[in-house]
């Protein structure tokens, strides 16, 4: 098992490899998505932002960006692409109380162990009456059980999927992260029916599938998605 920060430095070299298209372009469209009516006008914190690429995505929506991450080959690539990042533990953030108006994390807060004290942290730096946007990956899900069938997959030369803490939760589970400060006002879930990746590239079903997940991760399906995000807002201060 390798330090988080490790693997993702291995990673990062080929990390964006294939990303600009098909499956993992159509999850990043539905996270980014599902922050973009928020971020006009706002101070916005991705926590865990690797290369960029949600950042990049919300370049449009015309927010204060910033990014934070623990790898340094992630960071160099996001800072190549003009965002303010810098290096930072989840669970120790070095920004203000109350310092941004939305914070959101997808694909990251399943690799750190101390989770609840990662929420925490997010919590503390949005300010009263702002968003957090939090995505765990969810046991029960056909996701996950590909994940158990198909064993470890190559990331880097010498690196697999397998060297890095990740951690699958069940939906009480996942409820239950959202900090006291915070009130769950939503739950997305994302990736319901894809069963295996390269289904995405298939030009028909790719479409079709593509169009299904868009139209179902609000609904009652979002149980089995193998992303669950919650939709949290910080409780006004009294």
């Amino acid at each position: 098992m390798k330090r988080s920060a490790d693997y993702y430095d291995a990673f990062s070299a080929g990390y964006e490899r294939g990303r600009d298209r098909g499956y993992h372009a159509m999850i990043d469209a539905i996270e980014a998505d599902t922050v973009a009516p928020h971020a006009r006008g706002a101070r916005i914190l991705e926590a865990g932002c690797g290369t960029g690429l949600i950042l990049d995505r919300l370049r449009r929506a015309g927010a204060d960006h910033f990014g934070a991450d623990l790898s340094h080959g992630m960071l160099r690539r996001a800072a190549a692409r003009g965002f303010r990042v810098a290096r930072a533990d989840l669970c120790a953030l070095q920004f203000r109380d109350g310092a941004f108006d939305v914070v959101y994390s997808f694909k990251v807060l399943a690799h750190v162990r101390d989770i609840r004290r990662a929420m925490e942290e997010m919590a503390r730096v949005t300010r009263p009456g702002g968003l957090i946007f939090a995505e765990f990956y969810h046991r029960f899900s056909l996701r996950h059980l590909v994940r158990v069938l198909k064993g470890a997959r190559p990331v880097a030369r010498g690196t697999t999927d397998r060297e890095v803490y990740t951690r699958y939760d069940g939906w009480v589970e996942i409820l239950a992260m959202a900090p006291p400060s915070c009130r769950i006002e939503g739950i997305r879930g994302v990736r319901i029916w894809t069963l295996l990746p390269w289904m995405v590239r298939i030009p028909l079903l790719g479409r079709a599938l593509a169009a299904l997940e868009r139209r179902t991760c609000d609904g009652p399906f979002k149980r089995f998605a193998g992303f669950v995000i919650l939709v949290m807002r910080k409780r006004a201060e009294p």
